[in-house]
C-alpha cells in the first residue's frame, strides 16, 4: 500500500513512505482511511510529512480516489 501511495506523491524511488497514524470514516456514501505519513531520505531523515486521503464508494460501480496533502517540510 505504501508503494501505491509513494509513487502517486511521486517520492524519489529510494525514499521511503512511512505512516505513523490512520483513521477511517464512513460518510455519504463513501469509506475513507486517511493516512498521516512521514517521507525519509536514504539516511532514515524525516524530510516531509503527508496526509493521504484513500477513499473508496460503499455503493456500485466502487469507484476509488487517493488524494494527498503535504502538511510540513522540513529538509531538503
Amino acid at each position: 500500500m505504501t508503494d501505491e501511495y509513494k509513487k502517486k506523491i511521486g517520492l524519489p524511488e529510494l525514499h521511503t513512505l512511512n505512516i505513523t497514524s490512520s483513521q477511517w470514516t464512513q460518510r455519504k456514501g463513501q469509506d475513507t482511511d486517511t493516512y498521516e505519513c512521514e517521507e525519509l531520505n536514504e539516511q532514515g531523515e524525516v524530510i516531509a510529512r503527508y496526509t493521504v486521503k484513500d477513499s473508496t464508494s460503499i455503493y456500485p460501480p466502487f469507484g476509488r480516489s487517493i488524494t494527498w496533502t503535504q502538511s510540513t517540510v522540513l529538509n531538503t
